[in-house]
């Protein structure tokens, strides 16, 4: 009975201890004193850490737990970032509208592109979503359906500004749209991951002939988890495209996919508070790069790379999940 109550107390979070629940509510009060300390700018890009972690979080669910490796995930962040921008564009549904429609649209296309592609492992898989994330862009160019996309030219939307009893700026504004949207995505995400679907991705991950033989639907949970990290990635590009206040084909090439890729590997598979430093990673260290050498700023960019991975192989949440077991915290 007691370990039911365990679980069960560790399903809802009960079971949290209590420093860890008093730091949660102070990071998250900190978050929410941010954009009126900090100037526009920087409140830019604090929101888009928040959309970036998103975005990790949702790929960390297909690769860091269930093993699938994928290199196409910025197809779709383009694909919830259209989705949002065209409904905005031509028929002037809500901002707000956009996000859930933009997440369920990927999870669809998410699902339908993981059922084939559970037949593909490893680098086929890798090699699969690499020409996904390359023809996308070519796609939104397409001639046929540049009324919609805008094709070359892409879409320019008008940033939400905030409803008219709230004194804050427009990139104030979308910072409180993105951490409402983030906080819950997290909390949906730990639960998913920390319950009976989190076990079974792992156990498909680490040993996918016994997870067959233990009953678990490998085809479907390779699949959803495929749909669910589209979801995630969705709609984190439908928030990017307001952050942005613009979408074009250019803005989504393969390059994008790669960052997605190394911010979750810098924050730590498998991990998901390592989202958000794999965030921090993306959106700050090529700035400061650029800010270190103006004539070779990702050759600075790769050092850096480079001394995280050997510093902290298993990331950022894997050495400090080191270091506060060492001290025991």
């Amino acid at each position: 009975m007691a370990t039911i109550d365990q679980a069960a107390s560790a399903r809802t979070g009960i079971g949290v201890p209590a420093r860890h629940r008093f730091g949660l509510a102070l990071l998250l009060l900190a978050a929410c004193a941010l954009p009126f300390v900090l100037s526009s700018y920087q409140t830019f890009q604090a929101t888009m850490v928040l959309v970036y972690a998103i975005a990790l979080l949702g790929l960390n669910i297909l690769t860091g737990f269930n093993g699938q490796i994928s290199l196409g995930h910025g197809a779709f962040y383009a694909i919830g970032a259209y989705t949002a921008a065209i409904l905005i564009d031509q028929s002037l549904v809500p901002y707000w509208a956009t996000v859930p429609i933009a997440g369920f649209v990927c999870l669809v296309i998410g699902f339908l592109f993981g059922l084939p592609a559970t037949r593909l492992t490893g680098l086929y898989l890798a090699l699969a979503t690499f020409a996904l994330a390359v023809a996308t862009p070519q796609i939104l160019k397409y001639h046929g359906i540049e009324k919609w996309t805008g094709g070359s030219q892409g879409i320019i939307l008008d940033k939400p500004a905030a409803p008219t009893f709230l004194p804050l700026t427009s990139d104030q504004w979308l910072y409180f749209v993105c951490l409402i949207v983030t906080v819950p995505m997290f909390v949906i995400g730990r639960n998913l991951l920390h319950g009976r679907t989190g076990r079974a991705l792992v156990a498909i991950r680490d040993h996918p002939i016994a997870a067959a033989s233990m009953g678990i639907d490998t085809s479907f949970y390779k699949s959803m988890s495929f749909g669910v990290s589209a979801l995630y990635t969705g709609i984190a590009g439908a928030l990017g495209a307001f952050v942005a206040g613009f979408v074009s084909p250019d803005s989504f090439m393969i390059f994008l996919s790669i960052t997605l890729l190394v911010g979750m590997l810098v924050g730590g598979v498998g991990s998901i508070a390592g989202a958000f430093f794999g965030a921090v990673f993306i959106e700050f260290v090529p700035n400061l790069a650029d800010q270190i050498s103006k004539a070779a700023p990702w050759a600075i960019y790769g050092v850096f790379l480079i001394g995280f991975m050997y510093l902290m192989p298993s990331g950022v949440a894997g050495l400090i999940r080191y270091w506060t077991s060492r001290l025991k915290l």
